[in-house]
């Protein structure tokens, strides 16, 4: 694998409930809406769950995810491919947290933080 080593952690609050965020993160529907620009591929199940893998797409980059964990309240990911590393998610009332380590070409805190936003933007429109 190509890059360097990079890790970062972030926690922030939003505007939703639990249930949102857990809906947010866990149903592909929902995941696909707010995750631009990357690519989700179609004919995901509804929900992700434990051993489900799948390749989203950044640009021309694949990354490769393995749903180690899918929890009411947190989601692993183990990363290859783009990415050779693990994400973690983990969130609560008004609440979500991001841990991503890896080996990448990528900016990972850079991507990690703008899926952040965008993901509290998103919450924030369709949640009144």
């Amino acid at each position: 694998m190509f890059g360097t080593f990079q890790q970062s952690s972030l926690r922030i609050e939003v505007p939703a409930s639990e249930q949102a965020l857990r809906e947010s993160l866990l149903h592909s529907a929902k995941l696909q809406k707010w995750l631009f620009p990357q690519r989700l591929p179609n004919g995901l199940p509804e929900e992700l769950h434990a051993g489900l893998t799948y390749i989203s797409w950044l640009g021309p980059i694949a990354i490769q995810h393995t749903v180690t964990q899918a929890e009411p309240n947190s989601l692993c990911l183990l990363l290859s491919q783009g990415i050779d590393g693990f994400h973690e998610w983990h969130w609560g009332e008004g609440w979500i947290q991001s841990r991503i380590e890896g080996i990448t070409l990528l900016p990972l805190n850079l991507g990690q933080t703008l899926s952040l936003l965008q993901l509290r933007q998103f919450l924030a429109t369709s949640n009144p």
